[in-house]
């Protein structure tokens, strides 16, 4: 089913079953939790677990520096990406439909998962520099421990996000974000 296809049936669907506002989220949310059947998108969610790839990269290419720290610059490259770009730039084959649920997602998940994915981008934004002073000091043992806290922080994120894509989860309180960046 091509883009134009899927959101006019959302479209449709939307109309079918609403009144207001509320009901017209409510519409095209139970159209996309159709439409997203059999895919690998989450029918309660409406979120995908594709999106986390961009982020086990960081983490993956982060892991790297420690044992070959020139690889470095290839984690300078990195750059955050909005959930609809990822999927653009994907070969995911229901991008187009990942995006399109992703918009309409239950706002608890959506407001979840997006306060997520802004802790892991401001992490990155954060740590990567002091990775690179740690790179640039030439330190074994500081660097491994650097590479090690940030990582480790950003897989529980990572194990956060999962947890709300897949419905286990729906808010994101600042404790959870403590103990996160704490443990």
């Amino acid at each position: 089913m091509s883009a134009s296809e899927t959101e006019s049936l959302a479209t449709e669907g939307g109309r079918e079953e609403t009144a207001g506002d509320e009901s017209k989220s409510a519409g095209f949310t139970r159209t996309y939790r159709l439409l997203v059947r059999g895919k690998n998108i989450n029918e309660n969610t409406l979120l995908a677990t594709d999106y986390l790839n961009h982020f086990n990269e960081i983490i993956m290419l982060l892991e790297m520096v420690a044992s070959m720290p020139e690889c470095f610059e290839d984690c300078l490259e990195w750059q955050p990406k909005s959930y609809a770009d990822h999927f653009r730039d994907s070969c995911f084959s229901d991008a187009e439909l990942a995006i399109m649920a992703y918009e309409n997602a239950p706002a608890n998940y959506r407001q979840a998962f997006d306060a997520t994915i802004d802790q892991m981008n401001g992490m990155i934004a954060s740590g990567l520099p002091k990775i690179g002073a740690l790179v640039e000091a030439g330190e074994e043992g500081p660097l491994q421990e650097g590479i090690t806290g940030i990582t480790r922080k950003l897989q529980s994120f990572v194990d956060v996000a999962s947890s709300i894509i897949n419905g286990n989860m729906d808010t994101l309180d600042q404790d959870q974000i403590d103990r996160v960046m704490n443990g």
